[in-house]
């Protein structure tokens, strides 16, 4: 289980922005409070894409405290591979 940066970069008034993900709900919320991040900014939260836009500065706070960073390839690549899995699942259980 694992926290992840993307390198996107978006503008967000003086700030740029990226995302932070992560494997588990858990672990998201964890690093959020780590790097002071507030929960309240969560986005699409219980979804696959459950992330939260973070600045550059709360990016290197989240490497130093262990966050992995990907490409936004990488990560699209992880949730097609997660969307996969689910489906998969989900078959093995509908099926008699």
């Amino acid at each position: 289980m694992s926290v992840y940066v993307d390198d996107m970069r978006a503008q967000f008034g003086r700030m740029i922005m990226c995302h932070m993900t992560a494997d588990s709900t858990a672990e998201l919320v964890a690093m959020a409070d780590k790097i002071g991040v507030a929960r309240k900014w969560i986005q699409r939260e219980g979804r696959p894409t459950e992330h939260f836009d973070i600045c550059l500065a709360k990016r290197a706070l989240a490497v130093e405290n262990g966050a992995i960073e990907v490409t936004m390839r990488e990560r699209s690549r992880m949730l097609y591979e997660q969307r996969k899995a689910s489906e998969q699942q989900r078959t093995k259980e509908e099926a008699p």
